[in-house]
């Protein structure tokens, strides 16, 4: 009787691979070895720098002393000009930052009901980008309190751990007067074309609004579309060669982001434009949003990649849908693992994954899938922003999603900086690997093995592979044999240069641990953060000899370590 009932109970067990994770804490105890197959000669399609873009909801850190040193960090990084996003760069105020808010007063008007013009702060914000070689990604948003169809309250309060929808005040409803707000439109960028030049300005993309299928948004999807129109004319009036987009919504997996987007795709190719009367509105690319959504479960972080990547994968077949649009760029908006940048860990226990390697190791493994959804659907993919930036004069590793802490990198940044030196185009990854990328999407990272996987490139006397060790619940597990077999190299001797991301290695969070978590660091302790925050190599480059144009190497990866293995012949 004993004997037949643990068989049933293996059997079980063996039925249910995501049934829990004593069963992976087991089988990893003695983790599986990994082999991963690198064909050079396998081109998969060019390595666009889809992870070149990022995005904040308060422009107006982009100016102050540790995001001016960010923004230069990001620059130097890409070896393609980096996009950036950032929220309220019409709304009304003084420009003094808050968490969530930030402010322009690009738009007033006099006694007389005339409009009044200024360009101040909003020159400021995209001069720190245009001096660093960065391309904006524009936002026409948000409404200004003159313009505001129910103005009051308009200036939010809100701090992490209050009410959500404390923040959505007179900025956004829709205006009193489409004329006025088309005529902000048009004057901004003709004033952008008159300062930056035409060249410049082509390269930049206008979007108008944030997830206006939420709250961001207090009109109908016929006001937005109304919204669109008259911004779309007034940007190609202004300059007819700019390229103009939306709308921006969240996640299309759900129904209210599919609709939206479904209703507003379908406006613009065959709908009656509120302005022209004509059919159909200028639409140069379409852009949605994708989150994850990490959870405690017994203490412990679990995040949910499934989630965002079924959001990227819903959007996709949603544009490949319209053969009218379906080879125009697709810009993921925000495309990260949670939604909220501004709620700390204290708030939010959940957002425990941001300060340290996790955050890197999702990171690694979530942009090889999106590259892979997009060749699964034969679309346009142009960029993913990660919603992460700084926040200025905050404490020391609050657990905000930001990509630095008081002018010092988190690991993450580094992943970026792999990217940056990833060239040419993806070719074939294989080998016996756990999880592909629609078992990622459908069922996430939760099976009893970790994902141990690669992302590969070659470029010309180059190539590069990121080898990442994740799974989506935060439990410590033994380091995995590694053996990655590079061939089709086309060179006798190489070098390798081994960069990696891990407990050791490019990680400010934990050199700041071992400091005892100061809040208020000695200029000596800021200069070793610093220091521990840059991308690091394990060991010195090394020359290789190839046999027969092939190169086995062999690593032991950590729990949540990204390895960059650089190649150059």
């Amino acid at each position: 009787m004993k004997k037949t009932l643990l068989l049933c109970c293996i059997i079980l067990l063996a039925a249910c691979p995501f049934s829990g994770w004593s069963q992976s804490q087991n089988n990893q105890a003695n983790p599986e070895p990994v082999t991963i197959e690198v064909n050079l000669a396998q081109e998969k399609g060019k390595l666009d720098p889809v992870w070149a873009w990022f995005g904040y909801d308060e422009p107006n850190y982009t100016y102050m002393k540790d995001g001016k040193k960010l923004l230069s960090e990001l620059a130097a990084l890409s070896p393609v000009p980096v996009y950036v996003r950032a929220h309220n760069l019409l709304t009304s105020g003084d420009g003094t930052p808050g968490l969530k808010w930030g402010s322009t007063n690009a738009y007033t008007e006099d006694q007389n009901g005339n409009p009044v013009y200024n360009w101040t702060i909003v020159d400021k914000i995209m001069d720190t980008y245009v001096e660093r070689g960065m391309r904006p990604l524009a936002q026409l948003g948000f409404m200004p309190e003159a313009l505001s169809t129910k103005p009051q309250p308009y200036r939010h309060t809100w701090q992490p751990g209050q009410p959500y929808e404390k923040i959505y005040t007179g900025w956004t409803y829709p205006p009193k007067d489409y004329k006025k707000w088309a005529d902000l439109i048009y004057a901004w960028v003709q004033h952008s074309v008159e300062r930056y030049g035409k060249e410049k300005v082509e390269t930049w993309y206008w979007e108008l609004w944030n997830e206006p299928d939420s709250p961001y948004w207090s009109g109908t999807v016929e006001e937005y579309c109304k919204l669109y129109d008259y911004s779309a004319d007034a940007v190609k009036r202004a300059l007819p060669t700019a390229k103009i987009g939306g709308p921006h919504v969240t996640g299309p997996a759900g129904n209210r982001g599919a609709k939206f987007l479904q209703t507003f795709l379908e406006h613009c190719v065959r709908g009656t434009n509120y302005v022209t009367g004509q059919k159909g509105s200028p639409l140069d690319f379409i852009a949605y949003h994708a989150k994850g959504a990490p959870r405690l479960v017994d203490g412990r972080v679990r995040m949910d990649m499934g989630r965002q990547l079924r959001d990227i994968s819903k959007g996709f077949e949603i544009v490949a849908s319209y053969p009218e649009l379906k080879q125009l760029p697709i810009i993921i908006g925000e495309s990260d693992p949670e939604g909220c940048a501004a709620c700390g860990m204290q708030t939010n226990p959940e957002n425990a994954y941001r300060n340290g390697t996790m955050y890197a190791s999702y990171t690694a493994a979530s942009f090889a899938r999106k590259y892979a959804l997009a060749d699964h659907f034969g679309i346009n993919f142009k960029g993913a922003v990660s919603w992460s930036f700084e926040f200025e004069n905050q404490p020391w590793f609050y657990g905000f999603r930001d990509l630095a802490t008081n002018g010092v990198d988190k690991p993450v940044l580094n992943v970026f900086r792999m990217f940056g030196m990833m060239q040419g185009n993806r070719v074939g990854v294989s080998g016996n690997l756990a999880y592909d990328y629609l078992a990622v999407r459908d069922q996430s990272i939760r099976g009893p093995q970790p994902d141990v996987n690669a992302l590969a490139s070659k470029g010309a006397n180059t190539a590069a592979v990121m080898v990442w060790n994740y799974h989506d619940l935060d439990v410590a597990t033994p380091a995995v044999p590694v053996t990655i077999n590079i061939k089709d190299i086309p060179a006798k001797k190489v070098t390798l240069t081994h960069y990696r991301i891990d407990q050791e290695h490019s990680n400010s969070y934990t050199v700041w641990q071992k400091m005892g978590s100061p809040q208020n660091p000695t200029s000596e302790q800021i200069a070793q953060l610093e220091k521990a925050g840059q991308l690091q190599t394990l060991g010195k480059p090394k020359k290789h000899k190839t046999k027969n144009g092939s190169l086995a190497l062999n690593m032991s990866l950590p729990h949540q370590g990204v390895s960059l293995l650089k190649l150059d012949w």
